[in-house]
This record gives C-alpha cells, sequence and structure tokens, in this order.
C-alpha cells in the first residue's frame, strides 16, 4: 500500500489513529529512549571513570611530592646537623666514613660533600680524586646559592658510576619489546632516575664551607611504587574484581612498577605506548584516559616528571584494569533495555485490547453516518454492548437521529401543506404566492439549521463527558502507580494531550454555533509577550519552511482581552502568512501604541512576503468557510479570528496584491467594548454574512 493511501487512511479512520497512538510508544518512543540511555550511561560511565583516575593521580602525586620532599628535608638535615659540623674539620678519610655511616640512616643511595666549587670531597662511596665540579645541577647551583633544594634528575651511566658502581649496576634494565610502544633502538636502559637534594653546609660563623648532595635511585625502587600503590589502591576501593597498578618512568620505560607480565614478572624494561608518549612526553599533557598497559586495558592517569631544567624526564603513572567496569556495564545497560522492551511491549499489548472498546462504537456510528449521506434515513448505530461513555454516545446519537427525522418528516408535512394552498390559489396573487414560497423556503432552512445545531450541540456534549473521564481516570493512574508510572509517563502524557486535543475541537465546534456562550474572562495581557508566546509555539513549522522572522515590538502597557482568545487570533494569522510561503520568505511582526479617535488601542500587524491575495478574494477572507486552500482549510480561521476581535470592540483588517505578500492589522482597544447580542454589528452578522 502506498504512503499515500496510508495518510488517507489516517487521517479518516480512527482506528488507525488509536492504534498509532497504541504502537507509537514502541516504535519510535522506546528506541529514542534506549538510544538516549545509552547515550547518556556510556558518556556518565566514561566521566565517572576519568573522575576516579583524575582523582588517583592527584593522590599519587602527592605521595611522590612527598617523598621527593622528604629526601631533600633529610639532606637538609644532615647538612645542618651539628654532627657533621663537628667533623668538618676532620680529614676527607674521617668525613667519607661519617657520610657511609649517616647516608643508610637516612635511606640515601649515595651522599657527598662538595666543596664550595661544587667539587666532591668527601662522600658515602669513595670519591674518584680530580672529579670535575657538579655546580651544572641544579639542585648543587642552588645550594651553592645558599638555599636547599631537590629535584628529579636523570643521571648517565657515567654519572652513576661516579656516585657508585654499585648504583650503575642497579640502574641497568633489559628492555622487552611491547606491543603497543615504540620500537627500541637499545637492548638495555643505564640511565637512572634519581630524586636529587642538596643543602648548603655553614660553619659555626655562617659561612658557606661545602654543599651536601644526597639522593635516592627510582630505577628499581620497588618499595616506592608498592606503597604508592598501596596508598591510592587501598582494599575494597576497586569493585568487580579489578586491579590497581603504579609505576615511575624514565622517558617511556618503567624503571619501577608493580604491573605484572607473567607468573608474578613485573613488567621492568617495557615501554608505554606510543599515543601516551607522544602526549605526555611529547606534548607535556595529562592522559586521563583508557590506556594499553603491556597486556590488557587499563583506565590510566600518567603526568610528566620535569627536572631542575624544567626538561620532561619521565612520568608517574596510576590506573586500573578496565575490564571488569566494562563488563559491569554492558551487563547493566542489557538489563535495562530488556526491561524497557518488556515492560513496552506488555504496555502495548494492554493498549489494544482496550482500544477496541474504544473505536467499535466510534466506528459503528461513523457507519451510521455514511449510510445517511448515500440516503438512507433510517440508518441507526444499533444496540451497543459497551456500557462506557462512548456506549451512552452512541444511544444518544440514535435518539437524535429519530428526533431529526421526525422534524424532517413534520417539515415535509409543512411543505406539503403550503404547497396545497398555494396551489389553490388564483392566477392573480401570483406574487403573494411567490414571497409564500420564499418564506417556506427560509423557514426550511431555518428548520434544518435548528436540528444540525441541536445535534452538533448534543454530540459535542456526548463528546466532552467520556473525554473527562479519560482525563480523570488517566491523572488517578498516575496518581496510584506514583513512580512506577514513570517508564509510560510519556506515553500518558501523550494520551492526556490528544484528550485535551479532542475536547479544543469540540468546544470550537460549539464555540462557532453558539459564540455569545464562550466568551473568555479577560485580564490585563502584554500583547508583547503573547506575540513572543505565539512565535514560540509556531518556531517550528516556521524553521520547516524556511521562514525568516523580525519583529518590532514597541507597544507599552497592556490590554483588557482573554489571553487564550488573543493567542488564538494570532497564531492563525502566523500560520496562514507560512502557508502563503511554501518557498520560504519573510515574517514580520510588530506591535505599535495608537490612539484612534481618542480611544486608546494598540496594533499588531503581521506581515509576509509570499504571493499575496487576489483582489476578488479580498472581499470574502473573513466570510465563515470562505477558503482559497481547496481541500485543506475549513474556511473558518479568519472568520473566527474577525469574530473574536469584534467581540472586544476591535476589528481586523488586510491589504495586499498578488506578489507582493499580505499584512493583517489587529486594532485592539485597551479596555473593551462588548457587543454578544444576537444579531450585533461586528459580531452575529458576520456570521451570516
Amino acid at each position: 500500500m502506498s504512503w499515500g493511501r496510508w495518510a488517507e487512511r489516517f487521517r479518516r479512520s480512527v482506528r488507525v489513529k488509536l492504534l498509532a497512538l497504541v504502537l507509537a510508544p514502541l516504535l519510535l518512543g522506546v528506541p529514542l529512549l534506549l538510544g538516549l540511555a545509552w547515550t547518556w550511561g556510556d558518556g556518565t560511565y566514561d566521566r565517572l571513570l576519568r573522575f576516579k583516575i583524575g582523582s588517583d593521580l592527584v593522590t599519587a602525586h602527592e605521595y611522590f611530592d612527598r617523598v621527593r620532599v622528604a629526601v631533600g628535608h633529610d639532606v637538609r638535615a644532615l647538612a645542618e646537623s651539628r654532627r657533621l659540623a663537628a667533623r668538618l674539620d676532620d680529614g676527607h678519610a674521617e668525613l667519607s666514613a661519617l657520610l657511609a655511616a649517616l647516608a643508610p640512616e637516612r635511606g640515601l643511595d649515595f651522599l657527598q660533600l662538595l666543596d664550595p666549587a661544587g667539587r666532591p670531597i668527601a662522600g658515602a662511596h669513595p670519591v674518584q680524586g680530580g672529579a670535575p665540579s657538579r655546580d651544572d645541577w641544579p639542585a648543587v647551583a642552588a645550594a651553592l646559592a645558599g638555599a636547599s633544594l631537590t629535584t628529579v634528575e636523570q643521571f648517565s651511566a657515567q654519572e652513576l658510576e661516579a656516585l657508585s658502581p654499585e648504583l650503575r649496576r642497579r640502574a641497568r634494565l633489559p628492555l622487552l619489546e611491547t606491543r603497543a610502544g615504540a620500537p627500541a633502538s637499545r637492548s638495555a636502559e643505564s640511565r637512572g632516575l634519581v630524586l636529587h637534594a642538596a643543602a648548603p653546609v655553614h660553619d659555626e660563623h655562617g659561612t658557606l664551607v661545602g654543599v651536601l648532595e644526597g639522593g635516592v635511585l627510582l630505577n628499581g625502587n620497588l618499595g616506592i611504587v608498592d606503597r604508592l600503590n598501596a596508598i591510592v589502591y587501598r582494599d575494597g576501593s576497586l569493585p568487580l574484581g579489578s586491579r590497581g597498578t603504579a609505576t615511575l618512568f624514565l622517558d617511556d620505560i618503567r624503571i619501577a612498577t608493580n604491573v605484572k607480565l607473567f607468573e608474578g614478572k613485573r613488567a621492568l624494561g617495557t615501554r608505554v605506548s606510543r599515543a601516551v608518549r607522544d602526549s605526555v612526553l611529547g606534548r607535556g599533557d595529562t592522559w586521563l584516559d583508557s590506556a594499553f598497559v603491556v597486556n590488557d586495558d587499563y583506565v590510566s592517569g600518567y603526568e610528566p616528571i620535569v627536572n631542575g631544567r624544567g626538561e620532561r624526564v619521565g612520568m608517574l603513572y596510576v590506573g586500573f584494569l578496565e575490564r571488569p567496569f566494562r563488563v559491569a556495564k554492558r551487563l547493566a545497560m542489557g538489563v535495562l533495555f530488556g526491561l524497557f522492551i518488556a515492560i513496552s511491549a506488555a504496555g502495548a499489548l494492554l493498549s489494544l485490547r482496550w482500544a477496541r472498546s474504544v473505536f467499535e462504537p466510534i466506528e459503528r456510528m461513523n457507519g451510521a453516518i455514511q449510510r445517511i449521506e448515500h440516503g438512507d434515513a433510517t440508518a441507526r448505530v444499533g444496540p451497543i454492548a459497551s456500557r462506557d461513555e462512548l456506549g451512552r454516545l452512541a444511544g444518544e446519537f440514535d435518539r437524535l437521529l429519530d428526533s431529526l427525522s421526525a422534524k424532517r418528516e413534520q417539515l415535509q408535512d409543512w411543505a406539503e401543506d403550503l404547497d396545497r394552498k398555494v396551489a389553490e390559489r388564483t392566477a392573480a396573487l401570483r406574487d403573494a404566492n411567490e414571497t409564500l414560497r420564499r418564506a417556506q423556503q427560509q423557514l426550511v432552512m431555518s428548520e434544518k439549521l435548528a436540528a444540525i445545531g441541536e445535534l452538533t450541540a448534543g454530540v459535542a456534549h456526548e463528546v466532552n463527558n467520556p473525554i473527562a473521564v479519560i482525563q480523570g481516570n488517566l491523572d488517578v493512574l498516575r496518581d496510584i502507580l506514583g513512580p512506577a508510572a514513570a517508564p509510560v509517563g510519556e506515553e500518558i502524557r501523550l494520551i492526556h494531550e490528544q484528550a485535551d486535543r479532542i475536547r479544543q475541537i469540540v468546544t470550537k465546534l460549539l464555540q462557532f454555533a453558539r459564540p455569545g456562550e464562550f466568551a473568555g474572562y479577560t485580564d490585563a495581557v502584554e500583547v508583547n509577550a503573547v506575540v513572543a508566546d505565539c512565535l514560540l509555539l509556531t518556531r517550528h513549522s516556521l524553521d520547516k519552511r524556511l521562514v525568516r522572522v523580525e519583529t518590532a515590538l514597541a507597544a507599552t502597557g497592556t490590554i483588557e482581552m482573554n489571553r487564550s482568545e488573543l493567542q488564538q487570533v494570532l497564531i492563525n494569522l502566523i500560520i496562514n502568512s507560512q502557508q502563503a510561503m511554501p518557498d520560504g520568505g519573510t515574517l514580520t511582526v510588530t506591535t505599535a501604541d495608537r490612539i484612534d479617535d481618542g480611544v486608546p488601542a494598540v496594533v499588531v500587524t503581521v506581515r509576509d512576503t509570499g504571493h499575496g491575495i487576489a483582489p476578488e478574494h479580498l472581499a470574502n477572507i473573513f466570510d465563515p468557510f470562505f477558503t482559497t486552500k481547496k481541500g485543506t482549510g475549513t474556511g473558518l480561521g479568519l472568520s473566527i479570528s474577525y469574530a473574536l476581535v469584534e467581540r472586544y470592540g476591535g476589528h481586523i483588517t488586510v491589504r495586499s496584491a498578488p506578489g507582493e505578500g499580505a499584512e493583517f492589522a489587529v486594532w485592539l482597544r485597551r479596555e473593551p467594548r462588548f457587543d454578544d447580542r444576537p444579531g450585533a454589528p461586528g459580531f452575529m452578522q458576520r456570521w451570516k454574512a
């Protein structure tokens, strides 16, 4: 079946509309909600993991910084100690013995005393004669200037050898191939990453007599990373079977880590992935994301380690295994999706069962109307099993048809009687007979219109009752279910809106038949605010037609009018202008204050750049049922708008020419002047025009 035929069936069939209303949540709402839930859940998952690893990295940074500060504090304490000051005048051998005893007490891997020129004179390990000055190291340079400083530095193999052959041996690591890392150009790493501290040494007169230099080698220092990992990832801090890790890098090489390769062997000598290296060491960024670590994906945090010269010489890393979190996320989303689909399917099946009891009476009434249209005056709905509002409406519909049939028969009897009397008149009374015939025709038309008005009012009354019950029961349903109604909250809202839409349609029918009974209450209305609301309500239609909106809202103060009726008038004018510009254009809405003949007023103009109105149509556009939109318009919009405005003593004018657009001006009194009497100028006469 073509799309056009489906659209026609949807427009004409209540059954199709109810089925579409029931199935729309399943076919449209559920996929949309599932997509939103997946997007939101995935985004929230990533943000939580990034927040967690960011917090872990801050903790790791604080601990590493505390270790660095502790090394500096120990060196400074030794430099200021009485124990060292008392031995400054001893020989180099005695000083070296003292330093050899002090270094292990403070957990230092090397400790040596430099003269004021920065040359080593004594150390915990033998000092080579004629060793060059060490004043090119930032920590030593600061100490020679009188300040203590602790930095993280890269020492070459030769520099480690000069401090201690043992340090050079400990620093050496064989390099291992890593799947995601950059290829190595050598087989082993011989450099060392060192916590390097120096403090000035003064004599009793405050004169600088030397510098005490010491430090800790980080290569293979598993105690630091194990302690760091224990602080950041305490027992129970990582659920779902994940595990935390910590690592110190020299450039992109793991020199101290608790990441395992296999069988408990640590991944010393492996390299970080190329992407992390380029981001952290290349650009100096902090990495907070998933990353491949040796043999699996970890939620990882990397930050660069900077030496005393501001150069990036290594990295600090913490992370935890991502796979358990990813599995848990997929399981949770799968359960959520399954619940969504199950609840939606059950709701759709129940709604289909209830829908049958709704559209059966309506379809039978529609069948009766179609038979009447084809000339079967005896057509009736017949007995309805339903005892709800729609069942009672069907019974009332039959009674209205019976009443209409009786009145039609009565009118036919009157017409036949009048025809007999007219036939008995003589030729001399032909003119009077013609007058009588016209009176008879007017009487017949009046009676028919009265019967139609009665039928419309009865149908409207019977439709409003079931609609009120539907809306009331929806409110009761929402109150009873409480939070349990959340999964179908959107469907309940849509049913409520469509029921209210039916009520508004019936109200407009009654407003057309009995306009004097529907004059709404008035209030002080800001015209500019109503114009803004109307443009917001119609924005989707305007954007769809590529219509550009321009406004000049200069009106001040308020007018006395029913806000909903003013909104109805302006939306009708805006929609008409939009329909006049199918290929896009400009819609201009202005407001201005006006005083005409001493009457304070506000004028709202709606101007478009559409195809305009033909001159022969200008005189009729406010007449009821007059329309140029054949097959799509009712011809009531402008007529109702005109009547609403004139009810308050205002009026609407139009200026247009073919190809030059159209401009409607709505003149509104600030203080209304009501005239709702039947036949009063500007109201009921408009309906009879």
